[in-house]
């Protein structure tokens, strides 16, 4: 019913946890030190990547995977569970559920986010600006989403985005071009308010590397993201990828 969500082309297709088990696996690798990135295999959902921060003061996890196999809960467990769940917004929730479940963490969502939240009971509806550690701040960017957040890693330069960025990969996993929009699949630009309230969020966060919900791109600073919202007001509202090497 949201013009922001694509349709199946073959119909819905609804699964139980028991279907899943046997026919997708979950895999976990280290994203960056201190990250542990989760993904399925196949791709399933969105296709989503769930990121764990391993923290000493408690385990932060932002975003989620489609799904998480008992052997993925028991690796999340084995490094210590889950202090604190959140997520940027509705396209990178994914299994949410399966960590708030098991780990019975706190969770964090923009009070503007609380209706796509069903799934899930949120235990901490966050303002515009909210503190999940030392040096971990989500942010309210709006824009994409009613609600949509960044979570910025002060002390790793990192910037989780959510969908405020698209990142147009290489076929190495390089990150070759940037744009933004307020619906992916159907094109939808963002309009030029939006974009002016992503600019001055950015502005004020430093980072040398992004983490969407799908990838973690390297090389991608404060200085391409204000390059394309530049751009992106000068003219009409786009969602074409501009080129990283004219950006920054």
């Amino acid at each position: 019913m949201d013009v922001r969500n694509a349709l199946p082309p073959d119909g819905w297709d609804f699964r139980t946890v028991e279907d899943l088990s046997g026919t997708v696996t979950t895999r976990w690798a280290e994203a960056m030190p201190g990250v542990i990135g989760f993904s399925c295999q196949p791709a399933f959902g969105l296709g989503s990547t769930g990121w764990l921060l391993l923290r000493d003061e408690g385990n932060i996890a932002f975003e989620g995977a489609p799904f998480y196999t008992p052997e993925a809960l028991d690796e999340i467990e084995r490094l210590g569970g889950i202090h604190t769940l959140a997520s940027s917004h509705p396209h990178g929730f994914g299994a949410l559920w399966q960590l708030a479940e098991r780990f019975e963490p706190t969770v964090v969502i923009h009070r503007d986010g609380l209706r796509f939240t069903k799934a899930f009971r949120v235990s901490w509806p966050a303002d515009d600006i909210h503190t999940l550690a030392p040096g971990l701040t989500m942010i309210a960017t709006q824009g994409h989403y009613e609600g949509h957040a960044v979570l910025h890693d002060a002390r790793a330069k990192a910037l989780y985005c959510g969908d405020c960025l698209k990142v147009d990969l290489d076929e190495r996993g390089g990150p070759v071009a940037l744009s933004c929009h307020k619906g992916f699949h159907y094109q939808i630009p963002l309009s030029h308010d939006e974009i002016r309230r992503y600019r001055a969020v950015f502005a004020e966060l430093d980072f040398d590397h992004v983490l969407t919900p799908f990838e973690h791109a390297e090389g991608i600073t404060r200085a391409h993201a204000l390059g394309l919202f530049d751009r992106l007001l000068a003219g009409p509202p786009s969602t074409h990828p501009i080129p990283l090497e004219v950006l920054a």
